[in-house]
């Protein structure tokens, strides 16, 4: 295999990506953080961004959300340059994500959260009419506590939750705006090793179920390897390879500079 990154070609021949990194970079102060990053995304794809810590896995994700300013390069959604474009306009455009420290209100109950994320997808006036037709919360709230298996929690606190629980919630919140394309940064950090696997079949139904295009940063291994079509591997700011998981794993540099390296 090549151990190096398409230099921003589709995953797969004569599809146009969803997004496109050419030449991405952020410095501090003239100091590298991300450096000269290009890869492209198709629709429904599933890329697992692996590599030791500080190797600029979350500020790769910064870049693409909008939370950082781009030094250099270009990014794309839909073809469209997304470089100078802020949080919210790329959210607009069908983008969400995850962090890895959690945002939640612990006096909150967890169907407020999702009620208040859809109603910031509906914009003012929209979640207006729809809050006063539908009572309480209207039914895209409830599908989302349904599918995110919270729906027997819904008048539940938010810090009454367990860890995976509040990771539920975070992709609830997400999920209920409807994005295209999800970054989840760390979703398995801090989960109990008995909520692991109902959280990963989670992501698979958003992944498979739901058709979205998922870009994720997680430590276990064995989670990235059950559902990634493919690692992008990080590697000092920089993307140093980008291919199916086996080959991923099976390649000497990559072993060298990742696998080798305590996390």
């Amino acid at each position: 295999m090549s151990t190096r990154a398409p230099e921003g070609g589709s995953s797969a021949a004569g599809t146009a990506p969803v997004l496109r990194a050419t030449g991405l970079g952020w410095s501090v102060r003239g100091v590298p953080i991300v450096e000269d990053v290009s890869f492209a995304v198709t629709e429904g794809e599933f890329i697992a961004f692996i590599g030791p810590n500080g190797a600029g896995k979350t500020s790769l994700f910064n870049l693409i959300s909008g939370l950082c300013p781009a030094s250099h390069g270009r990014l794309e959604l839909d073809g469209a340059d997304i470089t100078a474009e802020p949080v919210h306009a790329r959210a607009r455009r069908g983008l969400g994500r995850t962090f890895q420290t959690s945002s939640l209100w612990p006096g909150m109950t967890v169907a407020d959260h999702v009620r208040l994320a859809a109603q910031a997808a509906a914009g003012p006036r929209a979640s207006y009419r729809l809050w006063r037709r539908a009572g309480r919360y209207p039914e895209q709230v409830a599908e989302t506590l349904e599918r995110t298996e919270l729906a027997h929690r819904a008048d539940t606190l938010a810090s009454a939750l367990s860890h995976g629980e509040k990771r539920k919630l975070e992709l609830a919140v997400l999920l209920v705006s409807d994005p295209r394309l999800i970054l989840l940064d760390e979703p398995m950090a801090g989960v109990s090793a008995e909520e692991v696997p109902a959280l990963t079949a989670l992501i698979r139904s958003v992944h498979r179920d739901l058709g979205r295009t998922v870009l994720m940063v997680e430590h276990h291994m064995d989670v990235l390897l059950d559902l990634a079509d493919r690692l992008a591997v990080m590697h000092h700011g920089t993307l140093l390879a980008l291919d199916a998981p086996d080959a991923v794993m099976a390649d000497a540099t990559v072993q060298q500079a990742y696998l080798g390296e305590a996390l």
